[in-house]
C-alpha cells in the first residue's frame, strides 16, 4: 500500500531537511493545555523561512518598504525589488511541545516554481528523532513597487535569480539530500 502523504510527513527526520535553525520555547508559547499554542507554530514556520531568506538569498526586510528609507545600514548583498507573499499555509500536528522545550526547526522546498516556492519545516524536539509537527507555506514572489507579478533577471516573469539560487539549495525530493533538483 502506498502511504499517504500525511503518513510520509509523519516520517520525516533531521536528515530530510537541507537548513536547520533551534528555537527555544518560552512559558509565553503554552496555552491553556500546557502546550504550545497553534499560533506558535505558524510563528516558527515564519521565522525559519525569513531567516533563511535573509541569510543566503539576501533579502532585506527593511527595504521591503517601498515608500520609506531603510532604518537599517545597508546590507552588504544587492537590494531585491521583489518581496514573497504568503498565499497558503498548513501545519500538521503529530505530538504536543511545550515550554521548556527546545526545537529543531527543519526546513526545506518542496517546489520551486518560476515565481513562487513552497515551504516544507518539520519541527522536532532537541535530541529526539520523532517529528512533532510538519507545516509550511507558499510564497509568490512580487515586485515591490504595484505588488504585480515578479519579472525576474532580464525581464523574464520569475523571481530574482540570487533567491533562486538560494532556494535551489533547499530543494529536496524524497529519500534524497539537499541539492538544485528542480521539481
Amino acid at each position: 500500500m502506498v502511504p499517504t502523504e500525511l503518513e510520509l510527513k509523519k516520517r520525516r527526520t533531521r536528515k530530510d531537511y537541507a537548513f536547520h535553525l533551534e528555537y527555544r520555547t518560552r512559558w509565553s508559547d503554552n496555552d491553556m493545555y500546557a502546550h504550545l499554542n497553534n499560533s506558535v507554530y505558524a510563528f516558527l514556520i515564519d521565522s525559519i523561512v525569513n531567516t533563511y531568506l535573509i541569510n543566503n538569498c539576501g533579502l532585506d526586510p527593511f527595504s521591503a518598504r517601498s515608500s520609506s528609507p531603510s532604518p537599517s545600514p545597508p546590507s552588504p548583498s544587492p537590494a531585491h525589488s521583489q518581496i514573497g507573499l504568503v498565499v497558503s499555509s498548513y501545519c500538521d500536528y503529530f505530538a504536543s511541545v511545550s515550554f521548556p522545550d527546545i526545537l529543531d526547526l527543519g526546513l526545506r522546498v518542496v517546489k520551486l516554481g518560476s515565481s513562487s516556492v513552497m515551504y516544507e519545516v518539520g519541527i522536532f524536539r532537541r535530541g529526539e528523532e520523532t517529528v512533532k509537527a510538519v507545516g509550511g507555506f507558499t510564497h509568490v514572489f512580487v515586485e515591490k513597487e504595484g505588488m504585480r507579478p515578479a519579472d525576474g533577471s532580464g525581464g523574464k516573469k520569475g523571481m530574482d535569480e540570487g533567491i533562486r539560487r538560494g532556494l535551489e539549495r533547499l530543494v529536496m525530493k524524497e529519500g534524497t539530500g539537499p541539492g538544485p533538483a528542480k521539481l
